[in-house]
C-alpha cells in the first residue's frame, strides 16, 4: 500500500494549541469499525455510557520526562539541543541532536556545572548515543533544566506541564505522551471502577517512532523505531482471565495497543518486559484488542494506519472527513475518537 493513500486534508486551525479544561470535557466520536456508522458526544465524559462491566480499559502508565535539554559545544560554544529518547545503559541515552552534522563521535556538549555528554555512537537513524557525567543524580538534574518535549505541530507554550501528563502516570521514560490518555480524570476513572469497568495498566516508553515521519512510498517499506514495553504478572492475570470470560479488551491508546500486541502470543498475553518494533497496518489481524479509544492523528502517519487496520482505512478516513467538517480539534490535545 502507498503511503498517500492515508492522506486527508486538515486546516491548521484544527490542529490543537491547548488542551481544554477539564480534561475529559472534550469531544468524543464513536466509529463502529464493522459498518463504518459515525456518532457525536458532546463529552468524552460521555464514554461511560459506552462501557460497562464486561469491558476491560487498559492504559498505559508511562511519564514523560523533560527530555529536551539545551546546551553548547564544549570548544565552539555552539548551541546544541538534546532530546533524550531510550536509555541504554548507565547515564547513556539514545538521544536526537539539532545540529545533528555539528556533533561527532567524541563531541562533548556542555548543559549545566553539573551535566556534561560525550557522543560515543550514532544510531540507524540519524540519532546520537550520548555518555552523560553527572554531578549528583541524573534524574533531578533532568527535572530541574530539562524541557516538557511537546510535539513540533504545538506552538503555544504550555502553562501547566502536568497537562501533558496522565493522571495514573507513574512509570518515568518517555518522550512523548500517550495522549489518548491525557482525557481521563481521577472522577471519571472512579466512575467507570463504579460501573464495574476492569482497569489495567501496561507500560510502553514512547520513542522516536513518534517524531519519525514516513518516509518511505510503500507503508511495507518503513521501519518502525523500537520502544521497550511491560507487562506485569498481574496486568496479564487480569486480562487473560477476561478474555477467557468473553470480555471486550479496550486499549487506551496507540501505545496500548502496540503494547499489548507485541506480548500476546497464541491468544494469551505474556507477562515480561522486552523492545518491540511493532508496526500494526491493513492487513494485519489483530490478535488481543477488540476497540480502541485514540486521538485524530496526523495524515499519512503510522497511527493512521493502526487504527485503520482496526476499522478499516475507508471507514477512518470517512470519519476524519467528518471530523474535519464537524470541526473537531485534532492531534495530541485534540478530540477523541472511540473505535468499537
Amino acid at each position: 500500500m502507498k503511503v498517500t493513500e492515508f492522506d486527508y486534508e486538515l486546516p491548521e486551525e484544527l490542529i490543537a494549541q491547548h488542551p481544554v479544561e477539564p480534561r475529559d470535557t472534550s469531544r468524543l466520536m464513536t466509529l463502529d469499525k464493522v459498518t463504518g456508522e459515525v456518532g457525536h458526544k458532546a463529552h468524552f465524559y460521555d464514554i461511560i455510557d459506552e462501557l460497562g462491566p464486561n469491558d476491560v480499559l487498559v492504559f498505559n502508565d508511562t511519564k514523560v520526562i523533560p527530555a529536551r535539554l539545551y546546551g553548547h559545544r564544549k570548544e565552539s560554544g555552539g548551541k546544541v539541543e538534546v532530546l533524550l529518547l531510550t536509555p541504554c545503559g548507565e547515564n547513556t541515552w539514545e538521544c536526537l541532536v539539532k545540529p545533528g552534522k555539528k556533533c561527532p563521535i567524541g563531541q562533548e556538549i556542555v548543559f549545566n556545572e553539573k551535566l556534561s555528554g560525550t557522543v560515543i555512537d550514532k544510531t540507524d537513524f540519524g540519532g546520537r548515543i550520548i555518555r552523560f557525567t553527572v554531578d549528583g543524580v541524573f534524574d533531578d538534574i533532568i527535572q530541574d533544566i530539562g524541557e516538557m518535549p511537546l510535539p513540533p505541530y504545538i506552538h503555544e507554550k504550555l502553562e501547566d506541564q502536568n497537562r501533558y501528563q496522565t493522571v495514573y502516570a507513574r512509570e518515568k521514560g518517555s518522550a512523548a505522551a500517550p495522549t489518548a490518555g491525557l482525557h481521563f480524570t481521577p472522577e471519571l476513572l472512579d466512575r467507570l471502577k463504579a460501573k464495574g469497568v476492569t482497569l489495567a495498566f501496561v507500560t510502553l516508553h514512547v520513542g522516536l517512532g513518534t517524531f519519525r515521519p514516513v518516509s518511505a512510498e510503500v507503508i511495507e517499506d518503513h521501519q518502525m523505531h523500537s520502544e521497550y514495553y511491560v507487562v506485569t504478572q498481574e496486568t496479564a492475570d487480569i486480562i487473560n482471565e477476561a478474555r477467557r470470560a468473553g470480555k471486550r479488551i479496550v486499549a487506551v491508546g496507540t501505545t496500548s495497543v502496540r503494547t499489548l500486541e507485541s506480548a500476546t502470543v497464541d491468544g494469551e498475553l505474556k507477562a515480561g518486559h522486552d523492545w518491540t518494533q511493532i508496526f500494526i497496518y491493513p492487513g494485519y489481524q489483530y490478535k488481543m484488542v477488540d476497540a480502541l479509544i485514540t486521538n485524530f492523528h496526523l495524515p499519512q502517519s503510522t497511527l493512521l494506519m493502526l487504527i485503520s487496520a482496526l476499522a478499516g482505512r475507508e471507514h477512518c478516513l470517512a470519519a476524519y472527513k467528518e471530523a474535519v467538517k464537524e470541526r473537531y480539534r485534532f492531534f495530541s490535545f485534540g478530540d477523541a475518537m472511540f473505535i468499537r
